[in-house]
């Protein structure tokens, strides 16, 4: 008997003959992902001047409403990613962001050399990030999420 179900996204096939350790392995990973995230949403709120002085000084525009895009982003997103809910399409949203924001924020190449070796590995970390974000959009989010519940 297959517990492989079906739901706008397309089949989870994580849930056909995954194991226990893959459902606390899926778990485990989408609780770290989301927590890089949730945390700096929050923190973007308490610092919400803080934030759009930054993003102005890279010469974005628009910096108040890139600031409540990151917001809704990272806090959003990353609540839906760590309970499972829409979960491919949180984190296909938050590789988006990080596509985007990882080359204006940490562009390690135009730094005085002074930063460089600290923005080329915040750049990188971005990257790896998205690799696991890719990861939960291609397989879904597991077993143990909202949308991996067993249907009934």
């Amino acid at each position: 008997m297959s517990t492989t179900s079906t739901s706008p996204y397309g089949t989870n096939t994580a849930l056909a003959g995954t194991t226990g350790t893959q459902d606390v392995a899926t778990l485990v990973g989408r609780i770290l992902l989301s927590w890089l995230f949730i945390p700096s949403g929050f923190s973007k709120i308490a610092g919400f001047a803080g934030v759009t002085g930054y993003i102005a000084s890279k010469g974005i525009p628009l910096p108040e409403v890139c600031a409540a895009i990151a917001i809704v982003a990272e806090l959003g997103l990353g609540l839906l990613l760590l309970v499972g809910l829409k979960a491919r399409w949180a984190a296909l949203g938050l590789a988006v962001f990080l596509a985007v924001i990882t080359p204006l924020f940490h562009n390690f190449w135009a730094m005085p050399e002074a930063q460089q070796m600290m923005q080329k590995q915040a750049f990188w970390k971005n990257l790896a990030v998205l690799g696991g974000l890719l990861f939960v959009y291609a397989f879904g989010p597991g077993a143990w999420s909202i949308d991996g519940r067993k249907r009934v």
